[in-house]
């Protein structure tokens, strides 16, 4: 089957101007065997879309489209494509190809291929520049397009494929579940997911937030245990209490006191990272002894293999958990990212298409 798609999107013009999109028409990748290509109904708007965009984390390859937690109608499928037809509900996450050739992907863990390409901002070997999601429509490699389940909503299903599986994979990967005590630092987009999936594994959750007005939200998020992390030295009242803490913050700061947070895990413990903060805001310098006294671990974590994704997916359905999330027209894209920028979403806006 074959598509006119007119591919199109709210690109990136001028970094001073990141939040002021404009629409373009973008080259998609050449179609190839194993392509899904997808119309697109929604698409979340995560941090790495402000990062990305305020240079942050680099150069952006201009004109840009950015967007990465994507949901829509296959339009179209590769030879080799087996699991998706035209008229199938489908998604893309952070990643949309790979090498599918080195250890890491023969291994399953094709999210760490050296060779990966992201969904946007990235280069295809023949010099396409991938776009993302704020557009009409994407084309990926068949191990990236994920199937959604009938019984979950397109706009709840969004930010689950950036924001939950970058949660949800390495809970899955420390041994989150029944006994064991779960720490998530910074309640936002990743966060309220992953006191959402640690609930539902079934782990005891410990929330740390500075903002006092979140607390209610994240008691009914399901979280057993809510620590101000205002509160002068609160990793005291914490010793040796967690087996895993799972920190979302993208701000570190030089006075970040990461040895003091790590005197909270339980022997053998695991600190991982999955917030990414400006390339210029590194991890505080720690020394040796802070690790000795509990034998705990650092960490970090990229995003998520399929097999992880459609776990995760099974996950909400059999559970029927649903993400808090805020919608709003494609149009208003730059409204959503300087509320993000900001942290003024409640906990992740999902943009729904307006182009034709």
């Amino acid at each position: 089957m074959s598509t006119n798609m007119q591919f199109k999107g709210y690109a990136l013009i001028d970094p001073s101007k990141w939040t002021d999109l404009q629409v373009r028409e973008f080259k998609p990748k050449n179609f190839q065997p194993d392509d899904v290509e997808i119309a697109i109904t929604h698409c979340g708007v995560c941090g790495s879309d402000v990062h990305t965009l305020t240079q942050g984390w680099g150069e952006s390859k201009l004109p840009l489209v950015v967007g990465h937690e994507i949901v829509g109608t296959v339009t179209r499928v590769g030879e080799n494509v087996k699991d998706f037809k035209p008229g199938d509900r489908a998604g893309v996450g952070a990643q949309r190809g790979s090498c599918m050739s080195c250890r890491a992907c023969k291994d399953g863990y094709e999210n760490y291929c050296p060779n990966g390409i992201e969904t946007y901002n990235s280069e295809y070997p023949d010099g396409v520049v991938a776009q993302g999601g704020y557009s009409t429509g994407i084309r990926a490699h068949q191990q990236f397009v994920f199937p959604i389940p009938d019984e979950i909503e397109s706009r709840d299903v969004a930010s689950m494929l950036c924001a939950g599986l970058t949660v949800y994979s390495p809970l899955k990967t420390h041994g989150c579940g029944p006994g064991k005590k779960v720490g998530i630092m910074g309640i936002g987009g990743l966060g309220h997911y992953a006191i959402l999936w640690a609930k539902a594994m079934g782990a005891e959750v410990h929330a740390l937030t500075h903002d006092q007005g979140k607390i209610d939200d994240i008691k009914k998020m399901g979280a057993d245990h809510v620590i101000n992390t205002e509160k002068k030295d609160f990793w005291k009242d914490y010793p040796q209490t967690l087996d895993i803490l799972l920190s979302t913050r993208d701000v570190h700061g030089e006075k970040m006191p990461l040895g003091d947070w790590l005197s909270m895990l339980y022997v053998h413990g695991r600190f991982i990272t999955v917030g990414l903060p400006d390339t210029d805001d590194p991890l505080p310098g720690i020394h040796a002894m802070k690790f000795a006294a509990n034998g705990c671990m650092i960490g970090g974590s990229k995003i998520g293999s399929k097999q992880d994704c459609l776990e995760m997916l099974e996950l909400a359905r059999s559970k029927k958990i649903k993400p808090w999330i805020e919608e709003m027209p494609m149009k208003k894209a730059g409204t959503a990212l300087q509320n993000v920028k900001d942290n003024k979403v409640r906990y992740r806006y999902v943009l729904t298409q307006d182009l034709v």
